[in-house]
């Protein structure tokens, strides 16, 4: 394996720790990530030859660590710095001389990006750049805005961050569950963007999933009582449990409806649901618990042999009442048409308002399910097209388009 492909294989596997644990300690996003960005460039002139290092995360924090020395020398930033330098020098010692493991310091970093003067808007899509190594394109696709926009953001809150010289620090254990939402958020989109990239070999997010759900265990050690770390977890490991079931031994994408359940995991099943059992003890009926409840009665249908579609188009209608996103809109709109015909289900969709679903690729992808089983064929064909036209994997436009072509 050449130098360069290694060095940009621990970029994507390293960053996010490595730009954590130096803020956590420094307290400074824009001179971090200045350090860290120097540093892998001296990886890429050093390595190929030096050679590379026996642990490469420890050298990466090394060099980052000394170029904030050299800014704190420059800019004579006050003597208070100088502890966190030399523990900073200390840790790094013994991470290089010992076999202890490199701290992940990510979900810490995730609480330090809900600091009340960053706009609570702009939290998330922070921590998934910042934290997670996710670009503004995919940021932007989750929350159905433009790249462009999505990126002019995160640049204004960067700005922000370093014009006010905020500094991050961790916020006590009774602000926590205040601050729990934005961090919920991040994790289940870091886990929806590793889900969607699962079956492309070469991807660098198909990790993402499982990165998402040890952040979502090692979140427990923060937030023990809240019930909604629990349903996330749930969630999380219910979809989990299916990844393999998604796709057939040629790679064709097979719909939740039709996977087989002998192929789904059952372990994690029952792990999610000792969850989701915890989440209902704890008190408090929240998102991310009824999202587990709608992916737990689908996983019934492993024992019954059959889909309960009313009781999911109930918990969605408790889920809009809540949370009333494009994607519950969307599932509701599905659930219904399957217990109660499409019709029913088609009139939900055409409600939702038009502005909001030109980009979302699960609504036009229903909406020609239901408009062809209701024999509306120019509108299911038109609906088709638009969903194959915004779907990024391969597997799901062929079977999109096997379904158009069956018109």
């Amino acid at each position: 394996m050449e130098t360069h492909q290694i060095i940009e294989e621990t970029a994507r596997a390293a960053y996010g720790r490595l730009l954590s644990y130096l803020v956590v300690n420094w307290r400074d996003l824009q001179a971090v990530e200045d350090a860290v960005g120097d540093a892998f460039l001296a990886a890429l002139e050093t390595w190929p030859k030096i050679g590379i290092p026996d642990k490469p995360e420890a050298w990466l924090v090394t060099a980052a660590r000394r170029r904030l020395i050299d800014r704190a020398r420059r800019t004579r930033i006050s003597e208070s710095a100088l502890p966190t330098l030399l523990a900073m020098s200390e840790d790094t010692q013994r991470l290089t001389s010992s076999n202890a493991a490199f701290p992940d310091e990510r979900l810490r970093m995730m609480f330090l990006c809900t600091h009340p003067a960053i706009d609570p808007v702009m939290r998330t899509p922070l921590m998934l750049q910042t934290v997670l190594g996710i670009d503004a394109a995919r940021i932007a696709s989750a929350f159905i805005i433009k790249p462009s926009t999505m990126s002019q953001r995160l640049t204004r809150a960067k700005a922000k961050i370093r014009a006010e010289r905020l500094v991050f620090e961790m916020p006590d254990a009774e602000e926590i569950p205040n601050r729990l939402d934005s961090v919920l958020e991040a994790i289940y989109a870091a886990y929806g963007s590793g889900w969607d990239e699962a079956a492309i070999a070469d991807s660098p997010r198909r990790s993402l999933a499982e990165e998402a759900i040890y952040l979502g265990k090692l979140l427990l050690q923060f937030a023990p009582r809240e019930p909604e770390v629990y349903g996330l977890l749930a969630l999380m490991l219910h979809c989990e449990a299916r990844r393999e079931a998604r796709y057939d031994d040629e790679g064709n994408y097979v719909p939740l409806s039709e996977q087989k359940c002998t192929q789904w995991e059952q372990d994690l099943i029952m792990e999610a649901e000792r969850y989701l059992h915890t989440a209902s003890q704890a008190g408090g009926i929240g998102r991310f618990q009824l999202m587990a409840a709608i992916q737990s009665v689908h996983a019934q249908r492993l024992w019954t042999g059959r889909t309960e579609w009313e009781a999911i188009a109930q918990l969605y209608e408790g889920l809009i009442r809540m949370y009333p996103t494009l994607g519950a809109l969307v599932g509701r709109a599905a659930a219904v048409a399957e217990a109660y015909g499409p019709a029913r289900g088609i009139t939900l969709l055409e409600d939702i308002r038009s502005e909001e679903v030109v980009n979302y690729q699960p609504y036009w992808a229903l909406a020609g399910h239901l408009y062809k089983q209701m024999n509306r064929k120019e509108a299911a064909r038109s609906a088709y097209s638009r969903a194959i036209g915004l779907s990024t994997d391969a597997s799901v436009r062929r079977f999109l388009s096997r379904q158009a072509s069956a018109i």
